[in-house]
């Protein structure tokens, strides 16, 4: 069978006179985390975005999926296609049950046959949702907002999901139990593309990370090479990058 590869290629994003990225070329594939690590600022969210169809691209911008051209697609035809975003701010209806948010999850055509499965599927993930699947979803802690929002990204039956801070505002515990959850997901077949300011915790569940600075990605490897890298330690870690702070990983 052939692999499904996520694949961005030449990628530029710009609102009005400012360039938020710049030539970013990267990829994802399914049953893996890949980490998207940088400052505020340094243009993380605008790729995903841009991967899903919410900001406007450069004309020489390639997005695709599985060899599949998404770049001049409307968000909707995107969520068709196997993309499912997470945004920032988790964008839940919350006057809305957590069952009708899920539900809502699995209109795209692609997701309607399996909706029962699915939704069992997420319970099991989650079970939290199931046990308050009839309360308003604007009544739930911040750590059960963010399931929500992951558990209706996957109720689309997505190929891959991205994720924008998803441990924003969580309790610690609660961001250890969500990024292990994040890593079942994976293990079980769904690529997620992961932007998180917590870069210790991504680089511990991810398996690839790309390192992004004013638009550009400035390098890239596996999350374990990363995670041991002195520079990377000193700039995104805030370690000191001798054998005494690689030891404190």
């Amino acid at each position: 069978m052939t692999e499904t590869v996520l694949s961005v290629a030449g990628l530029t994003v710009s609102y009005g006179s400012h360039v938020a990225l710049r030539g970013i070329d990267m990829e994802a594939r399914r049953g893996e985390i890949v980490a998207i690590l940088g400052s505020n600022g340094a243009g993380k969210s605008s790729l995903l975005k841009a991967i899903a169809g919410l900001v406007g691209k450069g004309m020489e911008a390639q997005v695709a999926v599985g060899g599949k051209d998404l770049s001049l697609l409307d968000p909707h035809e995107i969520v068709e296609a196997g993309i499912s975003l997470v945004p920032e701010g988790r964008g839940l209806f919350g006057d809305l049950t957590v069952a009708e948010n899920l539900r809502l999850g699995a209109f795209a055509r692609r997701a309607r046959a399996g909706e029962p499965e699915r939704l069992a599927k997420v319970f099991s993930m989650f079970p939290r949702l199931g046990e308050r699947h009839v309360q308003l979803s604007r009544t739930m802690s911040g750590g059960e907002q963010q399931m929500l929002a992951i558990g209706r990204a996957l109720m689309a039956a997505p190929d891959f999901v991205l994720l924008d801070e998803p441990s924003l505002g969580l309790a610690p515990v609660v961001t250890q139990q969500l990024f292990m959850t994040l890593r079942r997901i994976a293990d079980e077949g769904t690529g997620i593309v992961l932007v998180e300011q917590n870069t210790r915790a991504s680089l511990k569940i991810a398996d690839r990370a790309y390192l992004m600075e004013n638009g550009h990605i400035v390098g890239g490897g596996s999350a374990a090479d990363l995670g041991a890298d002195p520079a990377v330690q000193r700039a995104y870690l805030g370690l000191a990058g001798d054998g005494a702070a690689a030891r404190q990983m």
